[in-house]
């Protein structure tokens, strides 16, 4: 177990990964064990509006039946979530030199420690385990379709001989049975995992580090660094710091900009708010912040009373859950349409294009459900991978709106646009026909 003491030297992966705990999806996903043998899969069961998130974008999490979605909000002592070492991390990570071909984001990486692999390196096609949290919205969907997708590119090239899933439904107890199964049942090689929650997660996936196989931690983050390799976009601040940046470069100081969160209490979209609400403070934005449950009639009331009572010049978002209703919302209104941030989920993109408004599209990005099948392969094969590897996390802006509305002309509403998939097997029907 030498890798695994000296990968005890790496530092704390907890402030790279708070997106861990945001990670309930909206809806529940439709099944526990999916096939992985089906194409197009079984994350667009029950097509539902757009979740991410950190996401978003995960991503997005489950709506508490008692969170107060009525007027302002108070979601406690901001000191709680706002962390200045990491905010200043991630606002390096955005404007950092990212190892790698910028055609093949979803292998970049911010150069940093790295893991000793060689101890794996075998000519043998290995069987592959993936405890996934769900596949409960559009965000999990399109990730799950680009992964199967990039799983039959690796599995023709004779590097994995097959990939049993199983689907936690956003439920932690299930994900940690999962965990267990396959450590005890399964005859496991190797093992990805998209933590459904932080802390809980955390002992199982110690159990899997403990077997001495390959363990792959992506998306969301546990309270351990035993894991071969964490791989995830930048992180919550880093899209607070985008999206209130663009804000507050395209309004006046006093300007009025309505914050819609969809639910308090979740890390990774309390520190896209903290971020966001930080800047908009120094530089005197009156922001409002309000919970919508993302949902699309609740959104509508919020804008409706908030222009009501006087202008409003800019709307935050802290996922795209909901973005068209907002724009909607002014448009019933007869008022101006705002500056905004929604996501890079394909209804916001549309809307914008078609109403010619200032804004911007943050994303979470989707890619990285290629990158932990990609990862494996070059721990087969012996090679070093980032102990920590940070994606590039690069936001839609209007100069290539266009590029990005063209690319994806064909696909659902729900799909990402930073989805990754394009020179896959499959492309582009799977995605098309969820």
């Amino acid at each position: 177990m030498g890798l695994m003491k000296e990968k005890q030297m790496r530092r704390n992966m907890i402030r790279g990964s708070l997106a861990a705990a945001a990670a309930l999806a909206l809806l529940a996903a439709c099944t526990t064990d999916i096939d992985e043998s089906d194409d197009t899969g079984n994350g667009d069961d029950g097509t539902v509006e757009e979740g991410t998130t950190d996401t978003d974008t995960d991503e997005d999490a489950d709506i508490d039946e008692d969170a107060d979605t009525e007027g302002d909000t108070d979601a406690g002592d901001d000191s709680e979530w706002f962390d200045q070492a990491v905010y200043e991390e991630q606002r390096e990570q955005l404007g950092a030199s990212f190892e790698g071909d910028p055609d093949t984001p979803w292998l970049q990486y911010i150069d940093g420690p790295m893991t000793d692999t060689s101890e794996y390196a075998t000519d043998e096609a290995q069987k592959v385990c993936f405890a996934n949290a769900s596949v409960g919205n559009p965000w999990r969907q399109t990730g799950w379709l680009t992964m199967q997708q990039q799983l039959e590119v690796l599995e023709g090239e004779g590097v994995i001989s097959e990939m049993e899933t199983r689907d936690a439904s956003d439920n932690d107890d299930t994900q940690i049975a999962d965990i267990d199964y396959f450590i005890s049942e399964a005859d496991c090689d190797a093992f990805i995992i998209s933590p459904n929650s932080t802390a809980a997660m955390t002992p199982a996936v110690e159990r899997a580090c403990e077997t001495g196989k390959p363990v792959v931690v992506f998306d969301r983050g546990v309270e351990t660094d035993c894991a071969t390799t964490f791989i995830h976009p930048v992180g919550g601040y880093g899209w607070g710091i985008d999206s209130a940046e663009f804000l507050v470069e395209n309004l006046n100081e006093g300007d009025r900009v309505i914050a819609l969160r969809i639910l308090p209490g979740v890390d990774v979209l309390e520190h896209r708010w903290a971020a966001a609400e930080r800047i908009f403070e120094e530089n005197g934005i009156e922001a409002e912040d309000h919970f919508t449950d993302a949902d699309p009639n609740t959104i509508q009331n919020i804008i409706e009373d908030a222009l009501s009572t006087g202008d409003v010049h800019g709307v935050w978002m802290d996922a795209g859950d909901g973005a068209r209703a907002a724009i909607e919302a002014f448009e019933l209104s007869g008022a101006d349409y705002p500056v905004m941030t929604g996501e890079d989920e394909m209804s916001f993109l549309r809307k914008w294009d078609e109403t010619g408004l200032t804004g911007l599209a943050p994303v979470y990005s989707n890619f990285q459900w290629r990158t932990p099948l990609l990862a494996l392969e070059m721990i087969f094969n012996g090679e070093e991978v980032p102990s920590e590897w940070v994606l590039p996390q690069e936001p839609i802006t209007a100069d290539d709106l266009t590029e990005h509305l063209e690319a994806n002309e064909s696909m659902p509403d729900g799909h990402y646009a930073r989805f990754g998939g394009e020179d896959l097997p499959g492309y582009p029907e799977v995605w098309e026909n969820r």
